[in-house]
C-alpha cells in the first residue's frame, strides 16, 4: 500500500481496459490503485476512460475519470480544483498525455515526402504539427504543474512525474517535432524540480524506450518493424507498458523520496550503447 491516502492525477490514461493492450497512462492507474491511491484518470477519449475507471472501481479500486484537453488552461484549473474539492488534496500529478504523428497528408506529391518516415523529418515538418506536439507535451505539462504545485504545497509536498521519451535525450533519424516536444518535457522537469526542492514537491522525468502500447501498435505488429527496433535493443525485445508503470509508482511514493531533477531511463539498454 505505497499509495495509501494518495490522491492522484494521470493524463493521457483512458487506454487501460483489462485484457487489452493498455498504454503508460492507463497500466499507472492500475498500479497506483493497486497501491491504495485514488486515481483520477484524464483524458479526451471520454467512452474509453469511462469504461477504464468502471472495471478499476468493479475491483474495488478508486478511481475516477475526467475529461480534459491538456492544452486548454481553463480545464486544467477546473479539473484540478474539482478533484480538490472532491478528495481534499492532491499529492501525484503523471504528465503523460501524448501525440505521435505530425503529418497528414499522403505520399503522392513528388515533391513531398514519399513514406511515413521521411514525412517526420525537418525538411517536412510544419509549423502545426511542431505547435502541436509542443502544445499537448510541453504546454500540457506545464499547465499540469502550474495548478498542481499550489495544492502539492498544501500538503507539505508531492510528486510529478512527467512522461517523456529515449528520444527526448539523444538524436533520432525521424520524429523531429516529438524528439523536440520530449527533450522540452525533460529540461522543464530539471527546472521545476529545482525551483520547488525547499517544498518537498518533486519532479522526475520518465524516458520509455520503444514499449508496448496502443499507440505503438504497428511497431510490435508489423514483423519487419518489430525485427528492425529490436535489433536496437540490448534486451532483445519491447517494454510492457505495466514496466513503464512500475517505475512511474516508484517516483510518485515516498520511497524515492530523496529523487527529484532526476531522468529514468526504462529501455533495455538502448541508450547505454
Amino acid at each position: 500500500m505505497r499509495m495509501r491516502s494518495k490522491t492522484a492525477i494521470i493524463t493521457g490514461a483512458a487506454t487501460g481496459l483489462k485484457g487489452e493492450i493498455r498504454g503508460i497512462g492507463g497500466a499507472t492507474a492500475w498500479a497506483f490503485v493497486r497501491e491504495g491511491a485514488t486515481v483520477y484518470l484524464a483524458d479526451i477519449n471520454d467512452e474509453l476512460g469511462e469504461r477504464t475507471a468502471a472495471q478499476i472501481r468493479e475491483t474495488g479500486g478508486s478511481a475516477h475519470y475526467v475529461h480534459l484537453d491538456v492544452t486548454d488552461e481553463a480545464l486544467w484549473q477546473n479539473t484540478i480544483d474539482s478533484i480538490v474539492k472532491a478528495e481534499g488534496a492532491l499529492d501525484v500529478l503523471v504528465n503523460n498525455a501524448g501525440t505521435g504523428r505530425d503529418y497528414d497528408g499522403d505520399y503522392t506529391d513528388p515533391d513531398g515526402p514519399q513514406n511515413a518516415e521521411e514525412a517526420l523529418k525537418v525538411e517536412f515538418t510544419t509549423v502545426e504539427g511542431l505547435d502541436r506536439q509542443l502544445g499537448v507535451h510541453v504546454r500540457g505539462a506545464m499547465l499540469g504543474m502550474k495548478y498542481a504545485i499550489p495544492e502539492m504545497r498544501k500538503r507539505g509536498g508531492g510528486s510529478i512525474i512527467n512522461v517523456s521519451s529515449i528520444h527526448g535525450i539523444v538524436g533520432v533519424d525521424t520524429i523531429t517535432s516529438y524528439s523536440t516536444a520530449k527533450a522540452g518535457m525533460r529540461h522543464m522537469s530539471k527546472t521545476v524540480a529545482i525551483q520547488y526542492a525547499s517544498e518537498n514537491i518533486r519532479v522526475n522525468s520518465v524516458h520509455p524506450g520503444y514499449t508496448k502500447t496502443p499507440a505503438a501498435l504497428p511497431l510490435f505488429t508489423d514483423p519487419e518493424l518489430y525485427a528492425d527496433r529490436t535489433s536496437q535493443i540490448p534486451m532483445g525485445r519491447y517494454a510492457e507498458s505495466e514496466e513503464i508503470a512500475n517505475s512511474i509508482l516508484f517516483l510518485a511514493s515516498d520511497e524515492s523520496s530523496y529523487i527529484t531533477g532526476a531522468e529514468l531511463v526504462i529501455d533495455g539498454g538502448h541508450n547505454a550503447q
